[in-house]
């Protein structure tokens, strides 16, 4: 890959190995692929069935290390209305994911004419779909039509209200101080409530942390920053320990240390981990399609063995990978994402002037002097 000075090395190495464990958790819960790989397999699988998913954690983190950054690199406040914002952020998740979608209703179709198994979603509702869409699907009580896709709302939640606070907070010191308060609300409260976890302020101290180690490794202010951070996600564990807010503060660290001390962008200079860092949120979407239709090509065969199971699961998640190199290049890159949001635009506009033609409902639609 040529040298790119936005990329930053260190993340896109966290997200490779997030994302892999993530993946490597679910095509170890779901279908009989999963079942027979914890079967001969039982400790490592296992394993990943019980912590892969705490990777999210590292996703967290980074995703408010990097919203800090691109929203409030020196702690300001945001002076603008952060309803553009957000919206761009609505656009940068659903043009892909939206995709993801499509791909994983088509894939549940074929499963479910070849297989019977609790891993394969119903049959998608008009309604079902449209929660998804407005990233509503688990606050109105909808099933997920793709594993996973859980992470896709509450991501759009954290940046909007991040972007809110930010933006309330219009003082260079009290913009980052709102972020750290609702952050310790989160850690010392929220997340210890399951009954919040479709919302924000469930994982807002993770999101919160990697807010505060941007904030922190800026060199005048890390003694402050670093102070803050121990201090309360510390007290927050000795009240109620939780490995997954162990795990956010100790990736929080790493990256306020990176950055501070330089590896942030230098290290570590290995090109699949880049690589796959770079196309991780294109993993996150496509795999489960693709664990759908490799455990559907598997219960077809006769083969029934460790050797075999190995076999599939190496082949599945080589396929997951190449899956997500395409889907990256031709819809989640932005060059690909911009191509996409043109066209979309260009179709919505020529339906409006069409629909604007025509008698009775024209007139309503009529644009105004």
């Amino acid at each position: 890959m040529s040298p790119n000075a936005n990329r930053m090395p260190l993340i896109d190495a966290l997200k490779a190995v997030a994302a892999m464990l993530v993946l490597m958790n679910h095509f170890s819960s779901y279908g009989p692929l999963a079942e027979a790989a914890r079967d001969y397999f039982p400790a490592i699988f296992n394993w990943f069935f019980e912590y892969g998913r705490m990777a999210v954690q590292v996703f967290l983190v980074i995703a408010g290390f990097l919203a800090a950054r691109g929203l409030s690199a020196h702690g300001q406040a945001l002076s603008g209305s952060p309803l553009p914002l957000i919206w761009k952020r609505y656009l940068r998740l659903a043009v892909p994911y939206l995709a993801a979608i499509g791909l994983a209703i088509i894939a549940a179709a074929i499963a479910d004419r070849w297989m019977e198994d609790d891993a394969i979603p119903a049959r998608a509702t008009l309604q079902q779909w449209l929660a998804h869409a407005t990233l509503l699907h688990d606050l109105l009580g909808f099933n997920a039509l793709s594993a996973g896709v859980w992470y896709i709302a509450i991501d759009f939640q954290l940046f909007a209200l991040m972007a809110i606070l930010l933006w309330s907070g219009r003082v260079r010191i009290v913009a980052p101080a709102l972020v750290l308060t609702v952050a310790t609300a989160s850690l010392f409260w929220f997340n210890r409530n399951p009954s919040w976890d479709h919302w924000a302020i469930y994982f807002f101290g993770s999101y919160g942390l990697g807010a505060a180690a941007w904030w922190a490794s800026d060199r005048r202010q890390m003694s402050a920053w670093l102070g803050v951070i121990l201090t309360v996600a510390i007290a927050a564990l000795v009240i109620d320990f939780r490995l997954r807010i162990a795990l956010a503060l100790g990736v929080a660290l790493l990256l306020g240390f990176g950055r501070r001390t330089g590896l942030l962008e230098q290290w570590p200079n290995v090109r699949p981990l880049a690589f796959l860092g770079q196309i991780s949120y294109s993993v996150f979407l496509v795999h489960f399609p693709v664990l759908l239709l490799a455990n559907t090509l598997y219960t077809q065969t006769d083969y029934d063995s460790s050797l075999s199971t190995l076999v599939w699961l190496g082949l599945s998640l080589a396929a997951s990978v190449a899956a997500a190199t395409l889907f990256y290049r031709w819809i989640e890159s932005p060059e690909a994402s911009r191509r996409i949001t043109a066209a979309l635009s260009w179709i919505a506009g020529n339906t409006l002037e069409i629909v604007r033609r025509v008698p009775l409902v024209g007139p309503l639609l009529a644009r105004r002097s």
